[in-house]
């Protein structure tokens, strides 16, 4: 099935230009967690009982090394990976798994915490918008992936690479892609989508940490959240310009999960022996006070989100609370946003990622078991389980009933369409 639209769209703001581009569909997951950075799809109509075998897979094929996880746009699923050498963008076709293209973006990136790149590709009209492991940022044309432009964001800004490597995702806002760096004098940048240009830069002595900015709706204004890797900052997504900043430091800067918006305040939460908060924005003229609705810290953590993201549905929020730094324990959690208290919690559920889609969460474990839970704040339930892959840390990409994921070896799409 070819899901390809087209349409003929204004450029805002700053420039007024007639320009054609392809329309981001409600069943599209185009960047990092999805249309709005959320991790909740809009499909509709996925299972809601487990088929005797589980889902069937539709497609599966060769992959690459990597924690990049796969978006889909229209009939394109793309991804980041890395093999023979070098570091690929690489788009297949939806409906088969076929490759249509894929871009040469750097040499092989190595890490002791794992080979490969970090970042998710984004798609913004008719671009490609991907970060290597070591921070060279390239923008490519979806059409057939060949180069717009290409920056060495870590040489252009004289800074020196996070310790596991250049992990976020682009987020593109009107004609801006923005990035962390963790430069000296530019913990974010935003660049022209059209030439690579640097715009602005913001944040200063900040290490870039591994999560990735969001446009998010707090304080009474649309707003740039960035969170590093001591903190958050709050800016204005066209100048740049600092709106606030939190203090949130954790061991080795790791600041992973995507900030989120909830109940009219800013949600940041981190592994081990750290945890959540929610933050209250209060103007002070140009700028906003920060208050702490709630806090959970140390010894009284109830919900750190590791490399994991949590997803907010119906009032509650939900996603993976990993306990302590040796050896940790991990759990699947829900909680109250507003509030910060436990719901409910399944024991020793292990590591992994979620999907929320059709009020359910879509799960891919550490270990590559594909899980599909209800998402009820009263009770845990579990509707089946299957292996799918090997090792993987990625959340999975839902898109026309399907269920994209890949680990270091393969990608597959698999139907999770209601039987």
């Amino acid at each position: 099935m070819n899901r390809c639209c087209w349409s003929r769209s204004w450029w805002l703001p700053g420039l007024v230009a007639l320009v054609l581009t392809r329309d981001i569909r409600a069943d599209d997951w185009p960047q990092l967690l999805g249309p709005a950075r959320t991790g909740v799809s809009a499909e509709r109509g996925l299972l809601n009982r487990w088929p005797e075998a589980g889902p069937a897979e539709v497609w599966r094929v060769p992959g690459g090394v990597g924690m990049s996880g796969v978006v889909v746009v229209s009939d394109r699923a793309l991804t980041l990976v890395q093999r023979e050498g070098r570091q690929w963008a690489v788009c297949l076709a939806v409906d088969t798994g076929k490759e249509l293209w894929r871009t040469d973006l750097a040499a092989a990136y190595r890490n002791p915490m794992g080979d490969g790149p970090r970042s998710t590709p984004t798609v913004a009209g008719e671009q490609v918008f991907a970060l290597t492991g070591q921070g060279t940022l390239a923008a490519l044309k979806l059409q057939d992936g060949s180069a717009v432009w290409s920056v060495d964001l870590l040489d252009q800004l004289q800074a020196s690479p996070a310790d596991y490597g250049m992990a976020c995702s682009p987020l593109v806002v009107g004609d801006r892609v923005i990035v962390t760096i963790g430069a000296a004098e530019a913990t974010v940048v935003a660049l022209d989508t059209r030439t690579g240009k640097i715009l602005w830069r913001a944040g200063q002595d900040f290490p870039a940490g591994y999560s990735s900015p969001a446009l998010l709706e707090a304080g009474g204004r649309k707003q740039l959240v960035v969170f590093h890797g001591a903190g958050a900052l709050g800016l204005d997504p066209q100048s740049g310009a600092e709106l606030w900043s939190y203090p949130y430091v954790t061991d080795f800067s790791c600041n992973i999960a995507t900030p989120l918006a909830i109940d009219g305040g800013i949600f940041l939460s981190a592994g081990e022996n750290h945890g959540s908060v929610l933050l209250d924005l209060k103007p002070q003229g140009p700028r906003y006070e920060v208050q702490p609705r709630w806090t959970s810290w140390g010894s009284k953590s109830t919900f750190r989100n590791e490399w994991q993201t949590a997803v907010a549905i119906a009032g509650a929020l939900y996603g993976f609370d990993n306990v302590g730094s040796a050896g940790p324990v991990t759990h699947l959690a829900c909680i109250d946003p507003r509030t910060g208290e436990r719901k409910w919690q399944e024991l020793r559920f292990g590591k992994g990622n979620l999907t929320a889609a059709d009020g359910k969460l879509f799960v891919i474990s550490i270990t590559g078991e594909l899980a599909v839970v209800r998402a009820d704040p009263q009770r845990f339930e579990l509707l089946g389980r299957r292996p799918l892959l090997e090792k993987t840390r990625t959340a999975p990409g839902i898109s026309g009933g399907r269920l994209f994921a890949r680990d270091d070896h393969d990608i597959v799409c698999v139907d999770v369409r209601q039987n």
